[in-house]
Protein backbone atom coordinates (compact mmCIF):
# COMPACT_ATOMS: atom_id res chain seq x y z
CA UNK A 1 0.00 0.00 0.00
CA UNK A 2 1.21 3.18 -0.67
CA UNK A 3 0.16 7.00 1.22
CA UNK A 4 0.00 10.20 0.25
CA UNK A 5 -0.25 12.47 3.14
CA UNK A 6 -2.31 15.10 1.95
CA UNK A 7 -2.18 16.87 5.46
CA UNK A 8 1.91 17.90 5.38
CA UNK A 9 4.38 18.48 3.03
CA UNK A 10 2.91 19.35 -0.18
CA UNK A 11 3.59 22.34 -2.23
CA UNK A 12 0.72 22.85 -4.54
CA UNK A 13 0.53 19.67 -5.80
CA UNK A 14 3.72 18.44 -5.18
CA UNK A 15 5.40 17.07 -1.86
CA UNK A 16 3.71 14.19 0.31
CA UNK A 17 4.66 11.03 1.16
CA UNK A 18 4.55 8.16 -1.15
CA UNK A 19 5.95 5.11 0.74
CA UNK A 20 5.39 1.62 1.59
CA UNK A 21 3.31 1.68 4.54
CA UNK A 22 5.85 0.00 6.85
CA UNK A 23 8.11 3.07 6.07
CA UNK A 24 5.37 6.14 6.98
CA UNK A 25 5.40 5.22 10.56
CA UNK A 26 9.18 6.09 10.63
CA UNK A 27 8.95 9.36 8.73
CA UNK A 28 6.08 10.28 11.30
CA UNK A 29 8.94 10.01 14.05
CA UNK A 30 11.23 11.37 12.08
CA UNK A 31 8.80 14.62 11.25
CA UNK A 32 7.61 14.83 15.34
CA UNK A 33 11.42 15.28 16.69
CA UNK A 34 11.93 17.45 14.02
CA UNK A 35 9.26 19.37 14.41
CA UNK A 36 10.35 19.65 18.32
CA UNK A 37 13.79 20.01 17.59
CA UNK A 38 13.80 23.79 15.70
CA UNK A 39 12.08 24.93 18.48
CA UNK A 40 13.78 23.43 21.13
CA UNK A 41 16.82 26.10 22.62
CA UNK A 42 19.23 23.45 23.25
CA UNK A 43 19.19 21.68 20.10
CA UNK A 44 19.26 25.16 18.42
CA UNK A 45 22.59 26.43 20.96
CA UNK A 46 24.15 23.20 19.88
CA UNK A 47 23.71 23.32 16.25
CA UNK A 48 24.84 27.24 16.35
CA UNK A 49 27.92 25.92 17.93
CA UNK A 50 28.93 23.48 15.29
CA UNK A 51 28.04 25.83 12.45
CA UNK A 52 30.40 28.66 13.58
CA UNK A 53 33.30 25.96 15.18
CA UNK A 54 32.89 23.43 12.77
CA UNK A 55 31.66 24.22 9.82
CA UNK A 56 33.01 28.03 9.38
CA UNK A 57 30.12 30.30 9.39
CA UNK A 58 29.22 32.62 8.43
CA UNK A 59 30.51 32.41 4.71
CA UNK A 60 31.91 35.74 3.10
CA UNK A 61 29.53 37.40 0.19
CA UNK A 62 32.01 38.09 -2.14
CA UNK A 63 32.04 41.00 -4.59
CA UNK A 64 33.88 39.35 -7.56
CA UNK A 65 35.12 42.91 -9.21
CA UNK A 66 37.17 41.93 -12.08
CA UNK A 67 35.02 39.14 -13.03
CA UNK A 68 32.04 41.76 -13.12
CA UNK A 69 34.04 44.43 -14.81
CA UNK A 70 35.31 42.09 -17.62
CA UNK A 71 31.91 40.67 -18.43
CA UNK A 72 30.50 44.46 -18.10
CA UNK A 73 26.75 44.98 -16.48
CA UNK A 74 25.64 44.03 -13.36
CA UNK A 75 27.61 43.23 -9.89
CA UNK A 76 28.08 40.06 -8.96
CA UNK A 77 28.43 38.90 -5.96
CA UNK A 78 29.97 35.24 -4.25
CA UNK A 79 27.98 33.64 -1.70
CA UNK A 80 31.00 31.44 -0.56
CA UNK A 81 29.87 28.41 0.06
CA UNK A 82 32.80 26.43 -0.75
CA UNK A 83 34.68 28.05 1.90
CA UNK A 84 32.86 25.42 4.35
CA UNK A 85 34.63 22.76 6.06
CA UNK A 86 34.36 19.74 3.17
CA UNK A 87 33.93 22.29 0.22
CA UNK A 88 30.83 22.91 0.16
CA UNK A 89 27.06 23.60 1.64
CA UNK A 90 26.37 20.32 2.41
CA UNK A 91 27.71 19.99 5.96
CA UNK A 92 25.22 22.62 7.04
CA UNK A 93 22.27 20.24 6.26
CA UNK A 94 23.87 16.87 7.51
CA UNK A 95 25.03 18.45 11.37
CA UNK A 96 21.48 19.45 11.82
CA UNK A 97 20.07 16.02 10.46
CA UNK A 98 22.92 14.29 12.75
CA UNK A 99 21.95 16.06 15.64
CA UNK A 100 18.35 15.16 15.24
CA UNK A 101 19.83 11.49 14.62
CA UNK A 102 21.28 11.27 17.62
CA UNK A 103 18.04 12.85 20.04
CA UNK A 104 16.50 9.47 18.12
CA UNK A 105 19.21 6.97 19.40
CA UNK A 106 20.00 5.90 16.18
CA UNK A 107 23.54 4.33 15.67
CA UNK A 108 24.18 4.67 11.86
CA UNK A 109 23.81 6.73 9.52
CA UNK A 110 23.44 5.93 5.85
CA UNK A 111 23.56 9.10 2.83
CA UNK A 112 23.14 8.72 -1.03
CA UNK A 113 25.77 11.21 -2.68
CA UNK A 114 26.59 11.91 -6.64
CA UNK A 115 29.38 14.33 -6.67
CA UNK A 116 30.52 12.78 -3.51
CA UNK A 117 30.12 16.14 -1.55
CA UNK A 118 27.05 14.72 0.48
CA UNK A 119 28.91 11.68 1.13
CA UNK A 120 32.19 13.01 2.14
CA UNK A 121 30.19 15.74 4.73
CA UNK A 122 28.33 12.85 6.07
CA UNK A 123 30.90 10.52 6.66
CA UNK A 124 33.09 13.74 8.45
CA UNK A 125 30.39 14.29 10.63
CA UNK A 126 29.90 10.49 11.93
CA UNK A 127 33.73 10.66 12.46
CA UNK A 128 33.25 13.40 15.06
CA UNK A 129 30.36 11.55 16.57
CA UNK A 130 31.31 8.39 16.22
CA UNK A 131 28.67 6.78 14.28
CA UNK A 132 28.56 4.53 11.66
CA UNK A 133 28.38 5.65 8.04
CA UNK A 134 27.51 4.00 4.91
CA UNK A 135 26.55 6.06 2.14
CA UNK A 136 25.66 4.66 -1.46
CA UNK A 137 26.77 5.84 -4.90
CA UNK A 138 26.63 5.50 -8.40
CA UNK A 139 29.00 2.99 -9.48
CA UNK A 140 29.19 6.16 -12.52
CA UNK A 141 29.80 8.33 -9.91
CA UNK A 142 32.37 6.70 -7.99
CA UNK A 143 34.65 6.49 -11.00
CA UNK A 144 34.04 10.40 -12.21
CA UNK A 145 34.54 11.47 -8.24
CA UNK A 146 37.15 9.33 -7.27
CA UNK A 147 38.51 11.26 -5.31
CA UNK A 148 35.98 11.77 -2.72
CA UNK A 149 35.42 7.89 -2.87
CA UNK A 150 38.56 8.22 -1.46
CA UNK A 151 37.78 10.67 1.20
CA UNK A 152 34.92 9.18 2.33
CA UNK A 153 36.96 6.09 2.94
CA UNK A 154 39.71 7.88 4.69
CA UNK A 155 37.19 9.21 7.52
CA UNK A 156 35.81 5.70 7.85
CA UNK A 157 33.09 5.41 5.89
CA UNK A 158 31.80 2.27 3.89
CA UNK A 159 31.04 3.52 0.59
CA UNK A 160 28.73 1.48 -1.76
CA UNK A 161 28.61 1.25 -5.36
CA UNK A 162 25.25 0.95 -6.80
CA UNK A 163 25.48 -0.86 -10.15
CA UNK A 164 22.15 -1.01 -10.86
CA UNK A 165 20.00 1.31 -13.93
CA UNK A 166 22.15 4.24 -14.57
CA UNK A 167 24.78 3.84 -12.22
CA UNK A 168 24.02 7.72 -11.07
CA UNK A 169 22.68 9.31 -7.90
CA UNK A 170 19.26 9.10 -8.93
CA UNK A 171 20.09 4.41 -8.41
CA UNK A 172 21.88 5.55 -4.96
CA UNK A 173 18.94 6.96 -3.57
CA UNK A 174 16.73 3.88 -4.44
CA UNK A 175 19.63 1.68 -3.07
CA UNK A 176 19.49 4.11 0.27
CA UNK A 177 15.56 3.62 0.50
CA UNK A 178 15.68 -0.24 0.24
CA UNK A 179 18.39 0.20 3.16
CA UNK A 180 16.48 2.03 5.46
CA UNK A 181 13.10 0.12 4.94
CA UNK A 182 15.03 -3.10 6.39
CA UNK A 183 17.42 -1.04 9.01
CA UNK A 184 15.04 1.74 9.95
CA UNK A 185 15.17 0.60 13.89
CA UNK A 186 18.60 1.52 14.29
CA UNK A 187 19.21 3.71 11.54
CA UNK A 188 18.85 7.20 9.86
CA UNK A 189 18.45 7.92 6.39
CA UNK A 190 20.82 11.48 5.75
CA UNK A 191 18.97 12.61 2.58
CA UNK A 192 21.41 15.65 0.49
CA UNK A 193 18.99 17.07 -0.99
CA UNK A 194 15.44 18.67 -0.83
CA UNK A 195 13.92 15.81 -2.04
CA UNK A 196 12.53 12.94 -0.68
CA UNK A 197 9.16 11.98 1.07
CA UNK A 198 8.00 14.35 3.83
CA UNK A 199 9.40 15.88 6.21
CA UNK A 200 12.87 15.50 4.38
CA UNK A 201 12.00 18.30 1.91
CA UNK A 202 11.35 20.63 4.92
CA UNK A 203 14.27 19.79 6.69
CA UNK A 204 16.82 19.86 4.40
CA UNK A 205 15.49 23.66 3.65
CA UNK A 206 15.30 24.09 7.19
CA UNK A 207 19.24 23.42 7.86
CA UNK A 208 20.40 25.43 4.27
CA UNK A 209 18.35 28.69 5.05
CA UNK A 210 21.28 29.82 6.76
CA UNK A 211 22.60 30.28 3.44
CA UNK A 212 19.94 33.04 2.14
CA UNK A 213 19.41 34.47 5.88
CA UNK A 214 23.31 35.48 6.15
CA UNK A 215 23.26 36.45 2.06
CA UNK A 216 19.92 38.71 2.70
CA UNK A 217 21.91 40.38 5.56
CA UNK A 218 25.51 40.65 4.08
CA UNK A 219 24.28 42.17 0.89
CA UNK A 220 21.94 44.66 2.86
CA UNK A 221 25.25 45.77 4.30
CA UNK A 222 27.56 45.66 1.56
CA UNK A 223 24.71 47.78 -0.66
CA UNK A 224 22.11 48.97 1.54
CA UNK A 225 19.56 47.32 -0.91
CA UNK A 226 18.26 43.85 -1.99
CA UNK A 227 19.68 42.44 -5.07
CA UNK A 228 18.08 42.37 -8.25
CA UNK A 229 18.65 38.27 -8.90
CA UNK A 230 19.55 35.41 -6.88
CA UNK A 231 21.34 32.55 -8.80
CA UNK A 232 21.78 28.85 -7.64
CA UNK A 233 22.69 25.46 -9.71
CA UNK A 234 19.99 23.19 -9.21
CA UNK A 235 20.04 18.99 -9.07
CA UNK A 236 18.13 18.11 -6.29
CA UNK A 237 17.83 21.51 -4.55
CA UNK A 238 19.55 21.96 -1.51
CA UNK A 239 21.33 25.06 -1.65
CA UNK A 240 19.00 26.69 -4.48
CA UNK A 241 16.17 26.28 -1.52
CA UNK A 242 18.57 27.24 1.30
CA UNK A 243 19.67 30.20 -0.74
CA UNK A 244 16.20 31.15 -2.26
CA UNK A 245 14.45 30.89 1.35
CA UNK A 246 15.30 34.54 2.90
CA UNK A 247 14.04 35.72 -0.70
CA UNK A 248 10.66 34.42 -1.54
CA UNK A 249 9.07 37.01 0.03
CA UNK A 250 10.82 39.58 -1.52
CA UNK A 251 8.77 40.61 -5.02
CA UNK A 252 11.29 42.62 -6.52
CA UNK A 253 14.30 40.16 -6.29
CA UNK A 254 13.74 37.55 -9.03
CA UNK A 255 15.22 33.92 -8.09
CA UNK A 256 17.11 32.16 -11.09
CA UNK A 257 17.57 28.15 -11.29
CA UNK A 258 20.83 27.01 -13.34
CA UNK A 259 19.95 22.97 -14.37
CA UNK A 260 22.32 20.93 -16.70
CA UNK A 261 21.50 21.22 -19.70
CA UNK A 262 23.88 18.33 -20.82
CA UNK A 263 25.10 17.97 -24.06
CA UNK A 264 22.01 20.07 -25.21
CA UNK A 265 17.85 20.47 -24.88
CA UNK A 266 17.43 18.96 -28.20
CA UNK A 267 18.85 15.71 -27.46
CA UNK A 268 18.01 13.24 -24.22
CA UNK A 269 21.44 14.16 -22.56
CA UNK A 270 20.39 17.00 -19.83
CA UNK A 271 18.84 17.39 -16.22
CA UNK A 272 16.29 20.29 -17.23
CA UNK A 273 13.72 19.25 -15.34
CA UNK A 274 12.11 22.57 -14.04
CA UNK A 275 12.24 23.34 -17.29
CA UNK A 276 10.89 20.41 -19.39
CA UNK A 277 9.83 18.14 -16.52
CA UNK A 278 6.14 16.77 -15.57
CA UNK A 279 4.48 15.79 -12.98
CA UNK A 280 5.01 12.39 -11.21
CA UNK A 281 6.66 10.76 -8.42
CA UNK A 282 10.14 9.45 -7.40
CA UNK A 283 11.53 8.19 -4.51
CA UNK A 284 8.55 8.77 -2.24
CA UNK A 285 7.15 12.50 -3.50
CA UNK A 286 5.60 14.19 -6.51
CA UNK A 287 7.58 16.95 -8.52
CA UNK A 288 8.48 17.96 -11.85
CA UNK A 289 10.01 14.73 -13.69
CA UNK A 290 11.98 13.94 -16.52
CA UNK A 291 9.95 11.17 -18.58
CA UNK A 292 10.80 9.25 -21.48
CA UNK A 293 8.25 8.45 -24.09
CA UNK A 294 6.61 6.17 -22.66
CA UNK A 295 6.22 8.07 -19.23
CA UNK A 296 9.07 6.08 -17.57
CA UNK A 297 11.49 7.97 -15.51
CA UNK A 298 14.01 9.28 -18.34
CA UNK A 299 17.86 8.90 -18.25
CA UNK A 300 19.60 11.95 -17.85
CA UNK A 301 23.30 13.26 -18.36
CA UNK A 302 25.17 15.82 -16.68
CA UNK A 303 29.40 17.03 -16.73
CA UNK A 304 28.13 17.34 -12.58
CA UNK A 305 28.00 14.21 -10.90
CA UNK A 306 25.90 16.25 -8.20
CA UNK A 307 23.16 18.00 -10.85
CA UNK A 308 22.47 14.43 -12.83
CA UNK A 309 19.17 13.70 -11.25
CA UNK A 310 15.68 13.14 -12.99
CA UNK A 311 13.85 14.86 -10.33
CA UNK A 312 13.80 18.12 -8.15
CA UNK A 313 12.27 19.54 -4.92
CA UNK A 314 9.10 19.83 -4.34
CA UNK A 315 9.09 23.79 -3.14
CA UNK A 316 10.93 24.50 -6.16
CA UNK A 317 8.47 22.54 -8.39
CA UNK A 318 6.14 24.72 -7.22
CA UNK A 319 7.84 27.90 -7.53
CA UNK A 320 8.22 27.37 -11.14
CA UNK A 321 5.11 25.97 -11.63
CA UNK A 322 3.74 29.29 -10.14
CA UNK A 323 6.08 31.83 -11.82
CA UNK A 324 8.08 32.76 -8.67
CA UNK A 325 10.97 30.76 -10.12
CA UNK A 326 12.68 30.76 -13.57
CA UNK A 327 15.14 28.27 -14.91
CA UNK A 328 17.68 28.42 -17.54
CA UNK A 329 19.73 25.34 -18.85
CA UNK A 330 23.31 25.87 -19.19
CA UNK A 331 25.06 23.21 -21.28
CA UNK A 332 28.31 20.86 -20.09
CA UNK A 333 30.22 23.02 -22.27
CA UNK A 334 29.45 26.55 -20.89
CA UNK A 335 29.60 25.42 -17.38
CA UNK A 336 33.43 24.39 -18.20
CA UNK A 337 33.92 27.42 -19.72
CA UNK A 338 32.15 28.87 -16.36
CA UNK A 339 34.61 27.04 -14.18
CA UNK A 340 37.70 28.31 -16.36
CA UNK A 341 36.60 32.31 -16.49
CA UNK A 342 35.99 32.32 -12.38
CA UNK A 343 39.37 30.54 -11.74
CA UNK A 344 41.39 32.94 -14.16
CA UNK A 345 39.33 35.85 -13.19
CA UNK A 346 39.12 35.33 -9.22
CA UNK A 347 41.66 32.72 -8.63
CA UNK A 348 38.42 30.83 -7.61
CA UNK A 349 37.89 27.13 -8.85
CA UNK A 350 34.08 26.30 -8.42
CA UNK A 351 32.73 23.12 -8.32
CA UNK A 352 31.22 22.14 -11.68
CA UNK A 353 27.61 22.18 -10.32
CA UNK A 354 28.36 26.01 -8.80
CA UNK A 355 29.96 26.63 -12.59
CA UNK A 356 26.53 26.37 -14.13
CA UNK A 357 24.96 29.06 -11.64
CA UNK A 358 28.17 31.15 -12.60
CA UNK A 359 27.94 31.25 -15.90
CA UNK A 360 23.82 31.90 -15.86
CA UNK A 361 24.90 34.60 -13.87
CA UNK A 362 27.45 35.85 -16.31
CA UNK A 363 24.76 35.84 -19.08
CA UNK A 364 22.35 37.52 -17.00
CA UNK A 365 24.99 40.08 -15.93
CA UNK A 366 25.38 41.23 -19.46
CA UNK A 367 21.59 42.14 -19.72
CA UNK A 368 21.14 44.57 -17.06
CA UNK A 369 22.67 47.75 -16.23
CA UNK A 370 25.98 48.09 -14.22
CA UNK A 371 23.22 49.31 -10.90
CA UNK A 372 21.99 46.33 -10.67
CA UNK A 373 23.26 43.49 -8.43
CA UNK A 374 23.59 39.45 -8.89
CA UNK A 375 23.94 36.83 -5.90
CA UNK A 376 25.20 33.96 -6.72
CA UNK A 377 25.25 30.72 -4.53
CA UNK A 378 28.55 29.46 -5.14
CA UNK A 379 27.61 26.10 -3.68
CA UNK A 380 31.46 23.98 -3.32
CA UNK A 381 34.85 24.40 -4.32
CA UNK A 382 36.36 22.94 -7.72
CA UNK A 383 39.22 20.15 -6.24
CA UNK A 384 36.63 17.39 -7.04
CA UNK A 385 36.64 18.25 -10.25
CA UNK A 386 39.81 19.19 -10.96
CA UNK A 387 40.71 15.95 -12.48
CA UNK A 388 37.72 15.70 -14.83
CA UNK A 389 38.46 19.04 -16.39
CA UNK A 390 41.64 18.04 -16.97
CA UNK A 391 40.91 15.18 -18.98
CA UNK A 392 38.15 16.99 -20.92
CA UNK A 393 40.64 20.10 -21.59
CA UNK A 394 43.32 17.24 -22.64
CA UNK A 395 40.72 15.99 -25.47
CA UNK A 396 39.79 19.40 -27.16
CA UNK A 397 43.71 20.52 -26.87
Amino acid sequence: MYLNNTENGLYGNFGGTYVPEGLSNELQNISEEFAKSKTDESFIKELNYYRKEYIGRETPLYYAERLSKHIGGAKIYLKREDLCHTGAHKLNNVMGQILLAKKMGKTRIIAETGAGQHGVATATACAMFGLKCSVYMGEADTKRQALNVFRMKLLGAEVISVSNGQKTLSDAVDAALEDLMANYSDTFYLIGSAVGPHPYPEMVKHFQSIIGQEALMQIAEKEQRLPDYVVACVGGGSNAIGMFSAFLDKPTVKLLAAEAGGKGLDTKEHCSTLGLGSEGVIHGYKCLLLKDEQGNIAPTHSISAGLDYPGVSPELSYYKTSGRLDSVAVSDEQALEAFLMLSKMEGIIPALESSHAVYAALQKAKELPKDNIIVVNLSGRGDKDVDTVHGLLNKTS
